[in-house]
């Protein structure tokens, strides 16, 4: 009975030892084997990372910047800024496209126009003009329409026509100087209204802390760069529209009073 008991005592100790190597083992082969995958999926996430670092050290296209920067400006403010620059280059369009058409080789048309008084008379001078594009034929045609009321009356309907081609010309104008007037505008009251955000975010906060002052004043001032840059476009186009005015008013003056000299030499002529 003592033998059996020994016996028994042996062969469960001896199970119990063999049962700890196992799991021993088994915790060892498992803690390899996790270490091993461990290894394996930082192998693998290691080119991911590589690559997000990568695609974040790349250098973004300024499509990228802008359209980042317009969206940290906030659509509430950014978008009446770009309507305003959509408007004004609009306007700006549709005058260069007028102006282009208005614009006349003046001097070809006082040879043709006195060519046709001193050879078929006013009637055939009144069709050159009538079919010539530009504010001086128009003005031609005014006038050789009462050249039969004498040059005095040709001359007032001359300056009378004149001034409502000029008009013409200058129409819109004061539009597109609104629009620069407006856009810094616009971005100076988005700047003032981020700048208030900014210090309300501070009061909640209860610290001045430089990540909330330095993010609530970059937000703020980027509707102000974005005013100034509408403004210098429609301030550029705004220039080159006035030189292009003053050139076509500069080349008319000079075409009509070249034009009253010739009715005044041709004066007879029917």
């Amino acid at each position: 009975m003592k033998k059996l008991i020994a016996f028994l005592t042996v062969a469960g100790m001896l199970t119990f030892g063999v049962t700890s190597v196992v799991m021993a083992q088994d915790t060892e082969a498992a803690q390899t084997e996790q270490v091993a995958d461990t290894a394996v999926q930082q192998e693998a996430a290691q080119p991911v990372q590589e690559t997000l670092v990568e695609e974040a050290e790349a250098p973004q296209s300024f499509h990228q910047v802008l359209k980042g920067k317009f969206i940290e400006g906030g659509a509430g403010w950014m978008f009446p800024i770009l309507f305003v620059l959509i408007l004004g280059l609009g306007l700006v369009i549709e005058r260069i496209i007028y102006l282009n058409l208005s614009t006349t080789n003046t001097q070809k048309l006082l040879n043709k126009v006195e060519t046709a008084l001193e050879t078929e008379g006013v009637a055939a001078a009144k069709e050159i003009c009538k079919n010539t594009r530009g504010p001086v034929a128009s003005i031609f045609f005014q006038g050789l329409d009462r050249h039969s009321e004498g040059l005095e009356m040709v001359e007032k309907s001359i300056v009378s026509y004149g001034g409502v081609m000029m008009s013409r010309l200058e129409n819109n104008l004061s539009w597109i100087s609104l629009f620069i007037a407006l856009a810094p505008m616009m971005g100076f009251l988005g700047t003032v209204v981020g700048m208030v955000q900014a210090f309300d975010d501070i009061e909640a906060a209860g610290d001045i802390s430089p990540t909330v002052v330095a993010g609530g004043m970059k937000v703020a001032l980027l509707t102000t760069i974005f005013g100034l840059i509408v403004a210098i476009i429609l301030q550029v186009f705004y220039n080159y529209l006035l030189t292009k005015v003053e050139g076509i008013v500069n080349s008319m003056e000079d075409a009509t009073i070249t034009f009253m000299d010739i009715l005044v030499k041709n004066k007879n002529t029917k």
